[in-house]
């Protein structure tokens, strides 16, 4: 199930005749908790956390540990980079990461605005993508544009350990939707735009589970209305067999770099 919480050079490969999107698709119909999502999560205290605790905060400004694996943030981001197993195998930390565990309730609009506020804390926000990405083969190439490429080295692995170990899935939703109500919005086009990239141009991590996460979650993972529109307009011809084309690593890279001064997510002509 997934979480409820928060937490380059050839272009378009070119087709002879016009493609018409059709009149519906599995956008259509949206999960509740992904319009929960998409709506502000409308339900969340405005005036301040009803948790004097502020665990999540704290977390954040390390100086409480996660539980169950009793680490601070710092000593997560340090002893875990590239700890694939514990990364894999324990299931508590993403919870602290993505702001919503059992010891605390969930991020507050209070510890929202708190972390905004705080460089420090931004910095350990996007480190915790970053440690992420690197688990699942991935790695950050431009902190400003939010553009994602393959890790250096054992991304095929990486990659393979995605494919199997579907929890991930989750974790992912949970992530997009952290970065996406926090001072990341425009990471969550360029990760699902890699994949989008890979299983189109390459046949990576292209399994039916894993689209069904993408289309149905990831996807929708991202408050800018010209964004999901533009990704569900790629996601429909991917998946359609009679549209013979393929969404390039050229054209992602374009469209992640147009963006940052056309200010508008758009498919090159």
């Amino acid at each position: 199930m997934q979480a409820r919480y928060l937490t380059s050079r050839l272009l378009l490969q070119p087709k002879p005749k016009a493609f018409r999107l059709p009149q519906m698709n599995q956008f259509s119909s949206m999960h509740p908790d992904v319009k929960e999502f998409l709506d502000g999560y409308p339900n969340i205290d405005h005036t301040g956390p009803p948790n004097p605790d502020h665990l999540n905060l704290k977390f954040y400004s390390n100086e409480v540990k996660c539980l169950p694996d009793k680490l601070l943030i710092e000593e997560l981001l340090d002893k875990w980079q590239g700890n694939y197993d514990d990364l894999e195998w324990s299931h508590g930390f993403i919870q602290w990461l993505t702001g919503v565990n059992s010891k605390a309730r969930p991020l507050t609009r209070y510890e929202m605005e708190q972390i905004n506020s705080s460089p420090a804390l931004l910095i350990r926000l996007r480190r915790s993508y970053e440690l992420m990405l690197d688990f699942y083969g991935m790695k950050l190439l431009d902190a400003e544009s939010g553009l994602v490429g393959r890790k250096d080295d054992g991304w095929k692995e990486r990659y393979e350990n995605l494919v199997s170990a579907s929890h991930n899935n989750s974790r992912i939703t949970r992530i997009l939707k952290c970065l996406s109500i926090m001072s990341y919005p425009h990471y969550a086009a360029p990760f699902v735009l890699h994949v989008l990239n890979e299983q189109s141009e390459h046949g990576q991590l292209d399994t039916s589970v894993l689209q069904k996460s993408l289309d149905g979650w990831w996807a929708n993972c991202n408050r800018n209305d010209q964004e999901r529109e533009t990704i569900r307009e790629i996601i429909t011809r991917i998946r359609s067999k009679t549209d013979n084309w393929t969404f390039t690593r050229a054209a992602y890279e374009q469209m992640i770099h147009a963006r940052a001064t056309q200010n508008t997510l758009t498919l090159p002509n």
